[in-house]
Parts: C-alpha cells; sequence; structure tokens
C-alpha cells in the first residue's frame, strides 16, 4: 500500500480551475486502480499556507524531535517525506508556479527531514518516491527557455531524491478558446491513461 500526497495549488473557485478538472480526473482513475492506497488532499488555499516568518526559523533549522512533528510548520515536512507518490495540480503563473506552492516548498525544504548535508554535499532523502506535475499553460510553453515553474519543480524534487518525476502539461488553454474544450478532453485522457502506471 501506497501513501499518495496530492498536492493543489490554485486559488479559482471550485469547479473553474482546468487543471484540477485534469488532476480531479487522474487521482479518480488512480484510485480505481490502486484501491488499496491512501490519498491524501492538500489544498493549499484551504490549508492557508503562508509565508515563513523570523520567528518561525527556529524550529526549521532547530533540533528535529517527536515534539517537532507536532510543530505547524515541519508537520508539512513530515508528512512530505512520510509519502510514497506526489500529485502536484499547478498552473502556470507569471512563467512560474503559483506563490502558494513556493511557500510550500519552503516549509518542506527541511535539512534533517526531506535532505541532509554531508561532506560530499547535499542529499535527498525522499529516494525511491515518484511525482507527476500536472499543469495547464496559457500558451505554447513546451521547449521554451522562459518556462521556470515546471523547470524549478523539477529541480527541487530532484535535491530531495525524486528521479521519478513526470510531467503532464496541457498548453493553449488560453490562446485557442475554441478549441479548449477538446484540449482538456485529450488531457483528462491520457491523465487517465497515466494513472494506471503511476
Amino acid at each position: 500500500m501506497s501513501k499518495v500526497l496530492y498536492i493543489k495549488a490554485n486559488i479559482k473557485p471550485e469547479g473553474q480551475s482546468r487543471t484540477f478538472r485534469i488532476s480531479d480526473e487522474f487521482v479518480e482513475s488512480y484510485k480505481k486502480q490502486h484501491p488499496n492506497d491512501e490519498v491524501v488532499v492538500l489544498d493549499l488555499y484551504k490549508e492557508g499556507i503562508d509565508f515563513l516568518r523570523p520567528e518561525d526559523l527556529g524550529v526549521l533549522f532547530g533540533p528535529k524531535t517527536e515534539e517537532s512533528k507536532k510543530h505547524p510548520h515541519l508537520k508539512y515536512a513530515y508528512q512530505f517525506v512520510e509519502a510514497d507518490k506526489y500529485i502536484f495540480a499547478a498552473p502556470m503563473w507569471n512563467l512560474s508556479i503559483p506563490a502558494i506552492l513556493k511557500a510550500y516548498i519552503d516549509y518542506i525544504s527541511v535539512t534533517g527531514i526531506t535532505f541532509k548535508y554531508t561532506a560530499e554535499g547535499p542529499v535527498g532523502l525522499c529516494q525511491n518516491k515518484k511525482a507527476i506535475h500536472i499543469v495547464t499553460r496559457g500558451g505554447e510553453y513546451k521547449d521554451m527557455p522562459y518556462e521556470m515553474g515546471d523547470c524549478y519543480l523539477r529541480t527541487i524534487l530532484g535535491f530531495f531524491g525524486i528521479e521519478d518525476i513526470q510531467t503532464l502539461a496541457v498548453d493553449n488553454t488560453d490562446s485557442n478558446p475554441e478549441g479548449l474544450e477538446e484540449i482538456l478532453s485529450q488531457a483528462i485522457q491520457q491523465a487517465q491513461e497515466i494513472a494506471v502506471q503511476f
């Protein structure tokens, strides 16, 4: 049995996110194929993820104990490292990821939990796990040098030791309004197919 962390990052009201239309179908297909797995939904806006404050630094860089697992910030890092698979559902915003997802990554990038420092350099503590990033983008961004969201997410996950990373990028959701439903329909079908082997 695997534990799957479904991380959602979009401020749009329920039913209006194109990204979530695709990622929710991915999750439903995944559940059908893996009925014994536990899927934990983490909606970052509902969680109220905020930016780190100076008073938070002590616990982030301090000793990691059983008591620290209960801290409202460190709980996210512990939750992350205890999962086996990750689904990131986040649209492209301003060539990158939504700010709330970056804030969440700041919460989980904790030495001694998701990575550690050694004499040979940093080592990720999330090996043998897998992730998928489901992202919608308004224009055509495939192979563009200024696409920084998926690039960043892949880099930080690799830093954590996660090497098996897939991206389901759905382009032209704003630039092709006439073909939007067909684009989304094809993306949902692709998501359902990927979910079988995820």
